[in-house]
């Protein structure tokens, strides 16, 4: 449980604006949906992958790290790691389980003989959006245990986008259904105090003393 006396102490050091768009964020986030990406190789397109997250209210975000680990572009993520919660894992079959545990459905981003267009994918169940490597995609560990196939329809030369582009356009694309529709799709009032004390720590220089200061006090 969340101290709210504590929280709302070290909310007075932020900015009104800070806390109010704290609040703001907070309001269009959602666990309904989550996203996973495996061994990408290169760094701006893991990172764009994160921002495109933090940009249409994905919370949660999976790195599967199981070839390929590196830190996360700072410049291209635009301090979205902050504000997301990432989750490393170092093999696929360890990812696939948890995120299974967690209640979400695996959905390959990726064309197939069963595959569904975007515009027709269903959005009342939770889903984990499995994107892969730039060149080879996604393993066979994940076509072989995913409960569904997603493809952005194109009618262009081109078979493929960018993996931050995909990422991009089906998040933009579930999340404004998700919206529109009467699930419930938001945090829960416990998960978001949690989210602000989290991005109160991540914000305040001087955390750790402002704390011992309070409990000083009390």
């Amino acid at each position: 449980m969340i101290d709210r006396q504590l929280l709302n102490y070290l909310e007075g050091f932020l900015t009104t604006h800070r806390r109010e768009k704290f609040l703001q964020v907070l309001a269009g986030r959602t666990k309904h949906f989550t996203v996973a990406t495996e061994d990408v190789y290169q760094l701006h397109n893991t990172s764009a992958v994160i921002r495109s997250c933090d940009v249409f209210g994905i919370q949660n975000v999976h790195i599967v790290e199981e070839r390929n680990s590196k830190r996360i572009d700072r410049e291209i993520a635009m301090g979205a790691q902050k504000w997301v919660d990432l989750k490393r894992h170092h093999r696929v079959k360890d990812a696939i389980k948890h995120i299974k545990q967690e209640g979400y459905q695996i959905i390959a981003t990726t064309p197939h003989t069963n595959d569904c267009d975007l515009h027709d994918f269903d959005i009342t169940k939770k889903s984990c959006f499995f994107f892969g490597r730039e060149t080879e995609g996604l393993s066979e560990d994940v076509l072989e245990t995913a409960d569904g196939f997603l493809k952005i329809p194109m009618v262009g030369f081109t078979e493929s986008l960018n993996i931050s582009v995909s990422a991009a356009i089906i998040l933009q694309h579930v999340t404004t259904k998700l919206k529109q529709s009467s699930i419930s799709w938001q945090l829960t009032e416990e998960e978001k105090l949690e989210k602000r004390l989290d991005w109160v720590k991540k914000t305040l220089k001087s955390y750790d003393e402002v704390v011992a200061r309070y409990y000083q006090n009390i």
